[in-house]
This record gives structure tokens, sequence and C-alpha cells, in this order.
């Protein structure tokens, strides 16, 4: 029995933070719905996503989009230029391109015979040819490139974008990486969400039918049941909330299982390219007699069908080719590039007119870099050494000016002499275009804002 003058004990704090934890952990995941929410931009973006077509190795900016005639008349000659230290101090004499080059569009672009698709789209081009990176190893070139920092651990740019914008659909992630069977030197931390909570980290896809290993669910279990295990597992989840409150490792973790769920019926729609028509399949190399091009292909058609929906960040990886290294030219030049450009000219052409002809190049960004570029020099006699001071990316769609050539190197395409363009740079005007403005994208860790760009990064504006 009570009587009248009975007084509930007070609740100690330890009592309290238990009993509330539940609420807290609503509050948080109210919070992790608006990150993964799409973000309204700062300003009015001109680009809603990008595809990174990444050429892995090195393409020689020399033997692509940056003709150097002077290498013809001292070919075979000693290099009469200052030599800066090189990776594997096997420097040879100065090396003519073997290819020729031809002009494109009305710009006149020069590309060599390597990317004749590509070529066909110079008026589409934005292209950078005064790129330089602060590092000339593969691994520490990489982590620059996708996360503006030479070492492991920091978010990749892709992850930013997630970060800063969220994703459009509810059924796909919103960074993936499609991979063609090279994976980066340095691995998977070229795509890690670092000290961002690691639901914006990328989701690896492969370019086969059904892309994404373990989708399906347990053969034999009814719809019926899997609602049942979906709701234990929602109240598990829950009650993992209600003793942890806020942790971001525990929630990015029960957003990504709920996200592999969506995924199940999402992800073989989007990879079928059944309904694609046979002209468009022909268009992009899908039929192509050479294996690494077809592999390719489907990487590219796969992109614009993710952009389609929703998709933010797609990055490419090179396929891997029987006999022949990535673009990392260090011998026999010649095979390695053929080999590499015939994998990957056709696809980057017909996805850059295929996206133009559906009107969706204009807010697409597509940007093609490798980490570096190569020496203008023969390292041995037939491969040319990795060379970070002047070396080509270009642009296109998503606003960028069409037609554009940016920047110079010097007669030997060796050094930037003109139009200086620094990896921060190139990050911050992705993020402009796609109206962010870079010094504003931050994220509290390690005791200070942290951005993609550190504290560098201008607009390069001549190409915008």
């Amino acid at each position: 029995m009570h009587c009248n003058r009975f007084q509930s004990r007070p609740l100690t704090r330890r009592e309290m933070l238990a009993r509330c934890a539940c609420g807290f952990g609503s509050v948080a995941l109210a919070g992790l719905a608006q990150a993964t929410a799409p973000q309204s931009p700062g300003y009015r973006a001109k680009a809603k996503s990008v595809i990174f077509l990444y050429m892995d190795g090195g393409v020689s900016q020399v033997d692509s989009f940056d003709p150097k005639p002077a290498l013809a008349r001292y070919d075979g000659q000693p290099f009469n230029a200052k030599i800066e230290p090189t990776q594997f101090d096997n420097v040879g004499t100065t090396l003519a391109s073997p290819w020729k080059f031809r002009r494109y569009g009305e710009c006149g672009l020069e590309v060599s015979d390597l990317f004749p698709h590509i070529g066909r789209n110079a008026d589409k081009l934005a292209v950078m040819r005064g790129v330089v990176s602060d590092f000339s190893e593969h691994n520490t070139a990489n982590y620059f490139l996708h996360t503006g920092f030479g070492q492991a651990g920091r978010p990749s740019m892709g992850a930013w974008l997630s970060y800063g914008l969220g994703c459009e659909s509810n059924e796909l992630p919103t960074f993936v990486v499609l991979n063609g069977g090279l994976v980066p030197s340095g691995g998977a931390d070229n795509f890690a969400a670092g000290f961002l909570p690691a639901l914006h980290q990328a989701t690896m896809f492969k370019p086969q039918a059904l892309p994404v290993a373990n989708l399906d669910g347990p053969a034999g279990i009814s719809p019926e049941r899997t609602h049942k295990m979906r709701s234990l597992l929602a109240s598990l989840d829950a009650g993992v909330a209600e003793r942890y409150a806020h942790d971001d490792a525990i929630e990015s973790a029960i957003s990504n299982y709920e996200l592999a769920y969506r995924m199940q019926l999402a992800v073989p729609d989007v990879a079928s390219i059944d309904d694609e028509p046979e002209y468009i399949q022909r268009l992009y190399g899908v039929d192509h007699p050479f294996e690494a091009t077809r592999v390719f292909a489907r990487e590219c058609l796969l992109a614009r069908r993710l952009i389609e929906r929703g998709v933010r960040f797609i990055e490419m990886t090179c396929p891997n080719i029987d006999g022949c290294d990535r673009w990392d030219a260090h011998s026999n030049l010649v095979e390695n590039h053929s080999k590499n450009a015939l994998a990957t000219d056709q696809p980057i052409g017909a996805l850059l007119q295929d996206l133009d002809a559906r009107g969706m190049l204009d807010d697409t960004l597509v940007v093609w870099a490798g980490e570096f570029g190569r020496t203008p020099f023969a390292q041995g006699t037939e491969g040319r050494d990795h060379n970070p001071f002047g070396y080509t990316v270009w642009m296109a769609g998503g606003g960028v000016r069409g037609g554009t050539i940016y920047g110079a190197t010097d007669d030997f395409g060796y050094r930037v002499v003109d139009g200086r363009v620094t990896i921060h740079d190139l990050h911050a005007t992705m993020l402009h275009q796609l109206g962010i403005d870079h010094t504003k994208l931050t994220y509290r860790f390690g005791g200070r804002d942290m951005r993609l760009t550190d504290v560098h990064g201008e607009l390069i504006t001549a190409i915008l």
C-alpha cells in the first residue's frame, strides 16, 4: 500500500542518462537524416554531380594533350635542361613522342592519335596544361589527388561532396567507385571517409551485371520473413542507440545497413544495360573486341545511369590489362600507352557525347586526371619516369568553358611556365561548380576546422 506521504527517490545522474538515452539517439538519428538529405548549395551551382575518370599511374602529357615539337628536334640527344631527381634515377636521352598530333574542333585543340574519340569532343574540353603535384611517388601522389593530403587517413573528395551536399537518391550511395580492376596505389584509403562519419565513404561497384557482392537476399527467405527480420534488426538498433546514445560509428553502421537493404532492389536495375539501345552500347564499345575496352565501356555507361539516378560522385578506375601495367610506363611506352588508350578512349568519347545529347553534360562535371605526368626524356631507352612538375588535366561540362586551353609547360613539356594549377586549385574549382565555397566546407577534427583544400586553393577562373 502507498501512503500519501510517500515520495519517490530522485533519479541519479546515471539513471537519468540511461532513461533518456533513447531520446538522445532519436536526436542523433534526426541529425544523421539531415546529414544525408540533399543540402542546398551556398550559391547557384553549375553542376549536380561529378564523374572522375582516374587515369591510374600517370599519362604522359607530351604524348596526349601537350605536343612538343622540340622533342622531335632533339630526339636521342642528352636532355638539355636541368633534371630534377627522378623516381628511379635511370635518365636517358630526350624522347620524342611516337604519336602524331592532330587539331580537333573549332578550338583547334591538338590531341595525339592515342585519343581520337576524345579529340572529337575537343570543343567540350577545358584543358589545363600547367598542373603540378607536390609528390612524385604513387602512394603519396594518389592520396594528394584524392584527399588533398599526401598521407592516408583524410577524407576523399567524394566523401567531402557527400558530406557537403548529401544524396539525391534514397536507394543508392552518394559516392560510388566503379572498379575496373585496378585499385589505385595506396588502396581503399583513396576513397575513405577519413575523420568524416563513415556513411560518406565510397561504395565500390564492379562493372558487371551484379556489381555488388552479396547483394541478393538469402535463398528461400520469403518477403514476410524478411520483413520480420528487418523489424527485429530495427528493434535491436534502437536498443543500441538507447544504450550508447550518440555514437557516429554506430549510427553510420546502421545507416549503411539500411542503405544496403534498399540497394537490393535499386542496384540490379541500374546495373542492367539490357534496356539500353544497341546503338548506345556500340557507341560506348560494349561489344569491342578488346576486353579492357568492354570493361571500361560498361563503367562509363553505368556511370551515366548512376548519375541519372542521383548519385553525386562517381570515380572510375582503369581496367586490368594482361601483360601491361597501368599508365605507369617506365618501359615500353608505346605498348603501355597504346593499350591503355585503346581501353579508355572510345568509352570516354561516348560518355561525353551521350551526356551532351541527353542534356546532362550541363550539370555533370567530368574530370580526367592522373596523379602526375611523365618525363620528356627517357627512362632507360623506351619508357618515361614520373613528372609532377607540369602535366595535363582536363574537365568538361558542369559549367566549365569548353574549347579552352589554359596554362603551358616549357618547350620540352617538363615544367610549368604559365597558368600553374595545384591539386588544391583543382579541388576548389570542382567544389565551386557544385555550389560549394571550399573555404566554408569544414569539419571539426583534431582541434581545428578541417577542409579538403586545407589552407590553400584558388579558383581556376580562366576555364569557367
